[in-house]
């Protein structure tokens, strides 16, 4: 008996890797090709925004992150090297981002500083905006309401990194729980009675009510739309997973355990044609969308009707932002599949561009004029803002590039 045990043993041991050989796998990964562009291995990045030249910007949000303190812009100077932008002063307000003479504490009112800048884009023009929710956290991470001159938009003219023009954002605008997320440009004359264009921008507050943002760039002018509609909020009781793990969000002391999908309007995109807005929630899988003209209207009755042509695109994945290329795919994260996806709304189909088992947490994405989305991998999801409660990042964080399929580029709506 002893002898056929060990004779048994032995086939087993024999047979084992070839039984291991048929049994089907997941390859993780397939699609485009990943090239590492950047290691951020000091603060804390979201957005990436490339110029023609290769210029390349992120934002370090001060609400995400209260060590992101020496700046909340910078230039990626060199593959692991970044350096305050477009100075070091504007990036440090006197007495910080947070004023704490007041009870409770407020985001600090500089309109010539920034405060927690959540969004860097580069517009069809070659010019950087910088985007500030005018809200910061605490070392506690509790993140501080706004105050008016926080919230603002920002153009860099880049040939002289020279501030341009200054867009404040009034209390009926940016409430102070609004978080002010992702923007998108059109500049084509004929969209705005001043001829200079337009901008689109999500708000995708975790307190407040979400919506769509809507600047003319010429006037300074800026509304709402979809003010709190379903289709901008998260959906209820939304539970993601990612890399195995369950995600629910740990807020400051004194509340409890909630959903972690609860961010509202976040991913924000442009058709290539500029007449379909796209957008999604954090707290949904699910991709909608508006024609721009509806968002752009101020009539009595312009609000009822954008909120009748919002359109359902259907389910694309999990993500955080957006963006689009010249050939009108929709490229959009997928947490949970450590993916990219892109949407082709042509024929209304989702496909995998990209899968790797270092994405999970895509922040933003930017199509640049050479022919490369770019893209930023993050970890939110282990920040100590979520279960079980200690930070579990690993730096560096990654920026990555894929190239385009079909000879895709930056969309160019001047």
């Amino acid at each position: 008996m002893g002898l056929s045990l060990i004779r048994l043993t032995s086939l087993l041991t024999l047979l084992s890797p070839a039984i291991s050989q048929n049994l089907a796998s997941d390859p993780g990964r397939s699609g485009a090709a990943l090239e590492i562009v950047h290691l951020y291995n000091d603060l804390y990045p979201q957005t990436i925004a490339v110029s023609s030249t290769g210029r390349k910007f992120s934002n370090y949000a001060r609400s995400l992150d209260p060590t992101n303190i020496a700046y909340t812009v910078a230039e990626l100077v060199t593959n692991a090297t970044e350096r305050a932008y477009p100075s070091a002063e504007i990036n440090s307000p006197p007495g910080g981002a947070i004023n704490y003479t007041t009870n409770p504490p407020i985001g600090a009112n500089y309109p010539n500083y920034l405060i927690g800048v959540q969004s860097v884009v580069i517009d069809p023009a070659d010019r950087l905006w910088i985007l500030d929710t005018g809200r910061a956290a605490t070392p506690e991470g509790v993140n501080v309401p706004s105050s008016p001159g926080g919230p603002k938009l920002i153009g860099v003219d880049l040939t002289n990194d020279t501030i341009f023009q200054t867009i404040l954002f009034p209390p009926t605008v940016a409430y102070s729980d609004s978080y002010l997320n992702d923007i998108r440009f059109d500049l084509r004359p004929a969209v705005t009675a001043s001829g200079r264009g337009i901008a689109y921008i999500t708000d995708s507050s975790q307190e407040g009510r979400n919506g769509i943002v809507i600047v003319d760039l010429g006037t300074g002018e800026s509304w709402r739309h979809l003010d709190n509609t379903p289709e901008v909020r998260a959906e209820r009781g939304f539970l993601p997973f990612i890399w195995g793990e369950v995600v629910y969000s740990l807020p400051p002391p004194g509340q409890v355990i909630n959903y972690a999908g609860n961010f509202g309007a976040d991913g924000i995109a442009l058709s290539a044609d500029g007449e379909t807005l796209f957008w999604s929630a954090v707290g949904s899988r699910t991709l909608y969308s508006i024609p721009t003209e509806r968002l752009r209207d101020r009539s009595p009755t312009s609000e009822i009707l954008a909120e009748a042509s919002v359109v359902s695109r259907g389910q694309k994945g999990i993500s955080d932002g957006l963006e689009t290329d010249s050939n009108g795919l929709i490229y959009a994260g997928s947490f949970e599949d450590n993916a990219i996806n892109v949407y082709n709304p042509a024929n209304g189909t989702v496909q995998v561009f990209a899968r790797d088992p270092t994405i999970a947490w895509t922040d933003s994405l930017a199509v640049a004029t050479d022919g490369y989305v770019y893209f930023t991998e993050n970890q939110l999801w282990r920040t100590a803002a979520y279960y079980p409660g200690t930070d579990r990042r690993v730096k560096p964080y990654v920026l990555y590039r894929a190239k385009c399929p079909g000879n895709g580029t930056k969309v160019n709506l001047q």
